[in-house]
């Protein structure tokens, strides 16, 4: 297969707009909450980057390792297929399952999905380099937009993957919504790849959302610089400071700005005026930690039956392989 010029990147980066909705509908409830969505601009999504490199942050490595370990093991049983990955980011622990499947099939087709442009476009480039017989091609948007634009537009066997403990951004009841719509994007014999971080003890977990170099602080802060850039927005960052706790009832963490004093924020693209009184929070995410066993239930109440688990030494994370039955 002839390598696909660089060039042609443009022709298959579609961007999906979202309107802000959401924001009005969370800075308007008590109390206020914001998406994780709005974490990843091009400079949200650096930042995440360094959080994954912090010593206190072990689920990226930990993931790493296990996709080193049986990225082989994944193609071998999936086989050739087109492979799609919600919230790519830089797509490096990505390269670890793009070697396996090239190892497998002459040519293949990556779509990494994420709502950052900046970094999706880089990505995207640099894997062009790299792997010049993969098709690639990336998608701008959130996951439930691309989730429907991939449900019309199927092109060949699949599988889906979510990594990273993404999921664990969702409530119980968000949740249950993403799996249906990951079910009808999927055909009969499609694969769902998904990456689960699993409970542990609350300061291992505490300690890697409060890092001592204060990275992800500056993530969670940069948030109001994008609603700003984003929406037209006056949010004062100065004005908010950074926490996170672990829910240990509903096994979260959960993350939020606290308002340090009394002030009105506008966002006049969404025409959107908000009060802050001295104290007050927003809840701008939320990361639930799993039982494998429960979450494979969940799974299969959707069609999606395991195949195959991994996790590693220390039980910390987990991959499950499932297929739509």
């Amino acid at each position: 297969m002839i390598a696909q010029p660089l060039t042609v990147l443009d022709h298959h980066y579609q961007e999906l707009r979202d309107d802000g909705e959401d924001v009005i509908k969370g800075l308007s409830k008590n109390p206020k909450t914001l998406s994780p969505k709005y974490f990843y601009d091009d400079h949200g999504s650096q930042l995440f980057e360094k959080i994954c490199e912090l010593p206190e942050y072990y689920p990226t490595r930990t993931e790493a390792w296990i996709l080193q370990q049986y990225a082989d093991e994944i193609a071998t049983i999936t086989n050739c297929c087109e492979l799609i990955e919600l919230g790519s980011g830089s797509s490096t622990k990505t390269q670890a399952l793009l070697d396996a499947y090239q190892k497998i099939a002459d040519s293949c087709r990556y779509l990494p999905i994420d709502v950052s442009g900046g970094i999706l476009k880089t990505s995207v480039l640099q894997l062009q380099e790299k792997y010049p017989d993969i098709d690639i091609h990336g998608l701008l948007g959130t996951y439930e937009q691309a989730l429907v634009h991939l449900e019309s537009n199927y092109l060949q066997s699949r599988m889906l993957f979510f990594l990273g403990s993404s999921l664990g951004n969702f409530n119980p009841e968000e949740c249950d919504i993403f799996l249906n719509q990951v079910s009808r994007t999927l055909q009969t014999g499609d694969y769902f790849l998904l990456g689960v971080d699993l409970q542990k003890p609350k300061d291992i977990l505490e300690a890697a959302y409060n890092d001592s170099q204060g990275v992800t602080a500056a993530f969670n802060l940069n948030m109001l610089s994008h609603l700003n850039w984003r929406f037209q927005g006056d949010f004062d960052i100065n004005l908010f400071k950074h926490q996170a706790i672990y829910n240990q009832v509903d096994n979260q963490i959960e993350m939020y700005l606290h308002c340090q004093k009394n002030h009105l924020v506008s966002l006049e693209a969404l025409d959107l005026k908000v009060s802050f009184e001295e104290g007050e929070s927003i809840l701008t995410e939320i990361s639930r930690k799993f039982d494998l066993a429960t979450m494979e239930k969940q799974l299969q109440s959707k069609g999606l039956k395991t195949v195959k688990t991994w996790t590693d030494e220390k039980g910390w994370f987990g991959l499950i392989l499932c297929q739509l039955k």
